[in-house]
């Protein structure tokens, strides 16, 4: 009979005691450390590598050299949503095991759901709710007009019994929601607990690699945004997608935090409504949609660069008269250290004095973006916020700003200035140095600019850059 022993685990880094703690030493988290009982299994060295040996037949069935190891080329499979076969390469690839996090009513059910549907038209398709009843699924389905022969539901939080209907269905593919939810029949901790999330989403792992069928495994995240539960269940999977809300959660973003089968560059853009999720095509059509109003101070346009998809997007700056001791900086969307060091050169080369004003920086619609090429954009707008001047509405600003003042390269600038043709603007500010190899055929007139200064003359006029 297996002798239990009693330890205490943090729910945030999976940090055992044989104590209880009020601060986990691993994290530093307080109040996370929870009682779990496990199974003590004594054994020597000698049993544990015999173990080992053993199980080397479940994955490769024996050890190869590297030059003789059989090379198989991958074959995908296409969900039928465009937006999430972008983030994952090209389609799901056989043995896959792709994570979904996101907070909670943003849509993940729903977007596994629409997956479901199309995919089951492949084959056989099990779709695991271990937090909804059958009932709730089924009518979800036909409220998003979805139906498919190949796709069987089942209700459970039991981990032999949802692999019991693996057996019996013998799915090529298969959703469970969510992670949290289900319980290991060996383990006596609660749902959800660090050591029943690692063991079932362990189990599922090794089902999916012998039988080469796809795995999507719902999960929740903290109040933080952080993956819910152990972070070696990230480190077990092949992908990990996180679903956020932009624009007033108008706009859901899926973003590849971790993907063995293609990119973690892009993002996929959806919108919810009554039937569902919908696909974001159009990214610039979207973000485009208010950037046609007459030019204000503060107001400047940039084209940032997700992966391989142009976005265009609008810098807006507040610069106002403090009534603190110390000047407040803020940035939403935008990193507020890379702001600092933007306003530190707008100070040193356009001779703007803001230590006696507060300075507020965002992102229009709510987006949080790294891209360099936002500087100038943002640079400008707030040179024109400070001196009550607008950028043209036509204009376009592109450019990484340096420490020194100088306007750097940024990549894809041709495909940056055409996305931006599109919406209509006739002119860009472009850095100099690349301006010199667009083409000529360009729909848009390129101004290369070399430093702040240059850029401030070609925006507001050469009164303003002094």
């Amino acid at each position: 009979m297996a002798r239990l022993k009693t330890v205490h685990r943090c729910q945030q880094c999976g940090h055992s005691a044989s104590k209880p703690m009020g601060q986990c030493p691993g994290c530093g988290e307080w109040n996370t450390m929870a009682e779990e009982v496990v199974e003590a299994r004594p054994g020597s060295l000698t049993e544990s590598v015999a173990e080992a040996r053993g199980s080397l037949t479940s994955f490769s069935s024996a050890v190869v050299a590297l030059k003789d190891a059989r090379e198989e080329a991958e074959t995908r499979t296409p969900v039928g949503l465009p937006e999430l076969d972008r983030l994952l390469g090209g389609g799901v690839v056989p043995g896959q095991v792709v994570l979904l996090a996101g907070p909670p009513g943003i849509g993940k059910s729903t977007l596994m759901l629409q997956a479901a549907a199309r995919l089951a038209a492949r084959g056989p398709f099990l779709y695991a709710s271990g937090e909804e009843s059958l009932r709730q699924v089924s009518s979800r389905a036909k409220r998003l007009g979805l139906s498919a022969e190949s796709l069987y539901l089942v209700s459970e939080t039991s981990l032999a019994k949802i692999l019991a209907a693996v057996e019996q269905v013998k799915p090529w593919a298969m959703v469970l929601d969510s992670v949290q939810t289900v319980t290991h029949p060996q383990l006596t901790s609660s749902p959800g607990s660090v050591g029943q999330v690692r063991e079932c989403a362990a189990e599922l792992v090794r089902a999916a690699k012998a039988r080469d069928s796809v795995v999507f495994l719902l999960g929740h995240v903290t109040k933080d945004g952080a993956l819910a539960g152990p972070k070696v269940l990230e480190h077990i999977v092949d992908t990990v997608l996180y679903f956020d809300t932009e624009n007033h959660d108008l706009l859901r973003v899926l973003r590849a935090q971790k993907n063995r089968f293609g990119p973690t560059d892009e993002i996929g853009l959806f919108e919810m409504g009554e039937g569902g999720l919908s696909e974001v095509k159009d990214a610039t059509a979207f973000f485009a949609a208010e950037l046609g109003r007459s030019a204000a101070p503060g107001r400047a346009v940039s084209v940032a660069l997700e992966g391989s998809r142009p976005v265009l997007v609008e810098a807006q700056a507040l610069v106002v008269p403090t009534r603190y001791p110390l000047p407040r900086r803020m940035a939403t969307g935008l990193d507020l250290n890379r702001v600092l060091v933007l306003l530190a050169a707008m100070e040193r080369h356009l001779g703007l004095r803001l230590e006696d004003r507060d300075c507020f920086v965002s992102l229009a619609g709510g987006l949080r973006l790294k891209d360099p090429a936002l500087d100038l954009a943002a640079g400008l707008a707030v040179a024109g916020s400070a001196r009550d001047k607008a950028v043209p509405a036509d204009l376009v600003l592109l450019g990484e700003v340096g420490l020194l003042g100088e306007i750097g390269r940024v990549p894809r600038l041709e495909a940056r200035l055409k996305e931006a043709a599109k919406a209509g603007f006739k002119r860009a500010l472009v850095p100099a140095r690349g301006a010199k190899d667009l083409p000529k055929s360009l729909p848009i007139k390129a101004i290369g600019v070399a430093d702040l200064r240059a850029a401030a003359e070609a925006a507001f006029g050469s009164d303003e850059a002094e």
